[in-house]
C-alpha cells in the first residue's frame, strides 16, 4: 500500500493532527487531547499506532500525545531539549526513526515558533533508497505564512522570528518542490501568525505566496512582528500543562442543574454559557448567561474571556450538544463543567422574569439610524461598540465607533458609555457574547447580527484610512 496521510481537523482551535501509515503501522502527529477521534481512524484504517510525535510543546492547546502514547504502547518523540515531566524518546536534529520497512522520520529542528521546534520529513522507500513525501511542520512553516513568534514572551519575539526565517529556508532547501507540506496551525488558530485560505500546499507552492521564503531575513522580522495581534489569555496555561503531562480526559456527563441551581450560580458570579444559535439566544434566553454558540469556536473565546478557574455550565438543547462542548473544553485544558442543563430558557427559569431577550439590528439599519431614520422598535445608538480585535480595527472600522476587543471587555465595561449601546464584530457571533456581558451589566443594547464586510455597501460611514 502507498503511503497515506490522513488529516485530523480541530477547526474550533484552527489546528490539524496528522496519522500518517504505511498500510500495516501508523505515525501520528501532534494529537489534540481527545485522542478517542484517532484511535478510531487507526481502528478503521487496521493499523497500529507504534510512534506518536509532538512538533513542539503546544501553546494553543492540550495535547493527547502522552495518553495515546501509553494507550498504545507507542514511543513518543519529544524534543531532547525540552524539559518535561514524564518518559519520552528525546529526539534531535538529524535523528532517523525507521518506523517500519516503508515508513521513516527524519527530524529536523526548525526553532521560530518555539525555542526547541522540530519538523520531521516522512520518506518512503524508492528505488534509489529513501525519498521524501512530505513534511510535518508544527508551527514552523504554514501555508503562506509561519507560526508566530511572540508565545514564549515579548523579550524572545524578534530573536525567534530571525529563527523562523532561517527554519522556513532550510525546509525549502532540504526538501524538493513537490514535498506536501503538513502543518499543525493557520487554519485559525491563534499561533499563527497570519492566515492563508489554502487547503492544502508544497514546497514549491510556499516558495512562490510564503513570505518567509520571498522576503529577506530583517523585512520578514519586521512584517511578521508588525502583524501580531493578541492572542487568547488561556495560552499561558497550555505550555505547563503540557510540559507537566496532561491527565487522561473525563468526558462522562456532567452534574445536571435545575432552574433553581442555575438561578444561585448566576447569582454567585459563575459562568453560565448557552451553547445555541446566536438567533435562538436573542429569541429568548436566561438572563446573566453568557450567548457563545456551539456554531463558532466556543472553547477559544470562553477561555480567553474567563477568570482561569471560575465553575462553569453549559447550556443547550440536547444532550448530544453539552458533550461536544466538553469535548472542545477538554482541548484547552477545562476539564470538568460544574454543572449542565438542556431543554428550552423556559425550563431553564424559575420565573418568566428571569427571561430575557436581546433587540437585533442589521447594518442597514445603522446606516438608517445615522441619518435620522430610525426604524420602528429600535432605540436610537448612543454609542457603537467594536469589539473585533485590533488588526481587524485597524484594516477598517465606522466612523465614530468605540472600540474594546472582546476578550478585553469584561475588565473594560465601566469603559462603556451610558446610554443604549448598538455592538457589531465581524460576523455577529463576538458581538452576541458582548451584547450578553453588556446587558449583564445593565445596558440597553442592541445587536447587529450582520456581517462586517456589507457595512459600507449598507451606508455606513467608514472612518478615513490611516
Amino acid at each position: 500500500m502507498a503511503m497515506q496521510v490522513s488529516v485530523i481537523a480541530t477547526s474550533s482551535l484552527g489546528d490539524r493532527s496528522y496519522l500518517a501509515t504505511d498500510g500495516r503501522v501508523a505515525v501520528v502527529v501532534d494529537p489534540q487531547r481527545d485522542i478517542d477521534r484517532i484511535v478510531y481512524l487507526a481502528g478503521e484504517k487496521g493499523v497500529g499506532i507504534t510512534h506518536v510525535v509532538e512538533t513542539h510543546i503546544h501553546n494553543d492547546y492540550v495535547s493527547g500525545g502522552l495518553q495515546l502514547a501509553r494507550l498504545t504502547g507507542a514511543e513518543y518523540l519529544v524534543s531532547a531539549h525540552d524539559e518535561v515531566g514524564f518518559d519520552r524518546m528525546p529526539v534531535s536534529d538529524g535523528d532517523q526513526v525507521t518506523v517500519s520497512d516503508g515508513l521513516r522520520l527524519r527530524v529536523v529542528a526548525t526553532p521560530g515558533h518555539t525555542f526547541h521546534h522540530l519538523s520531521y520529513v516522512l520518506d518512503e522507500p524508492g528505488d534509489g533508497g529513501w525519498s521524501p513525501v512530505g513534511v510535518f511542520t508544527g508551527g514552523s512553516l504554514l501555508f503562506g505564512t509561519t507560526g508566530r513568534t511572540d508565545l514564549l514572551g515579548q523579550q524572545h519575539a524578534h530573536t525567534l522570528a530571525h529563527q523562523q526565517h532561517t527554519s522556513a529556508k532550510r525546509l525549502a532547501d532540504l526538501l524538493p518542490d513537490g514535498a506536501q507540506v503538513w502543518p499543525t496551525h493557520g487554519f485559525g488558530s491563534f499561533c499563527s501568525a497570519s492566515q492563508a485560505d489554502a487547503s492544502e500546499s508544497t514546497i514549491g507552492r510556499e516558495k512562490q505566496a510564503n513570505p518567509a521564503l520571498r522576503l529577506a531575513a530583517d523585512q520578514f522580522v519586521i512584517e511578521t512582528l508588525a502583524g501580531l495581534d493578541a492572542y487568547p489569555a488561556y495560552y499561558a496555561h497550555m505550555g505547563v500543562a503540557n510540559t507537566a503531562g496532561p491527565a487522561p480526559v473525563d468526558l462522562s456527563p456532567v452534574t445536571r442543574a435545575d432552574a433553581g441551581q442555575l438561578r444561585e450560580r448566576i447569582a454567585a458570579g459563575e459562568w453560565v454559557v448557552d451553547l445555541r444559535h446566536r438567533k435562538a439566544y436573542a429569541a429568548s434566553h436566561l438572563a446573566g448567561t453568557i450567548g457563545l454558540g456551539l456554531d463558532g469556536p466556543m472553547s477559544t473565546w470562553l477561555g480567553w474571556l474567563i477568570q482561569w478557574g471560575v465553575p462553569i455550565t453549559l447550556l443547550a438543547e440536547t444532550p448530544e450538544q453539552v458533550a461536544g462542548a466538553q469535548r472542545e473544553l477538554v482541548r484547552i485544558g477545562i476539564d470538568r463543567p460544574a454543572a449542565q442543563a438542556t431543554g428550552t430558557p423556559e425550563q431553564w427559569a424559575t420565573d418568566l422574569t428571569d427571561l430575557r431577550e436581546l433587540t437585533v439590528a442589521d447594518f442597514a439599519a445603522l446606516a438608517a439610524a445615522h441619518s435620522g431614520n430610525i426604524p420602528d422598535g429600535l432605540p436610537a445608538p448612543r454609542v457603537l461598540l467594536d469589539v473585533r480585535m485590533t488588526n481587524e480595527w485597524n484594516a477598517g472600522h465606522i466612523d465614530g465607533a468605540v472600540h474594546i476587543p472582546l476578550p478585553d471587555l469584561p475588565k473594560r465595561l465601566r469603559d462603556v458609555p451610558a446610554g443604549t449601546v448598538w455592538v457589531h464584530c465581524g460576523s455577529g457571533y463576538r458581538a452576541t457574547a458582548a451584547a450578553s456581558l453588556l446587558a449583564n451589566a445593565g445596558h440597553d443594547v442592541v445587536l447587529i447580527d450582520d456581517m462586517f464586510g456589507r457595512a459600507e455597501q449598507a451606508g455606513v460611514r467608514m472612518a478615513a484610512s490611516v
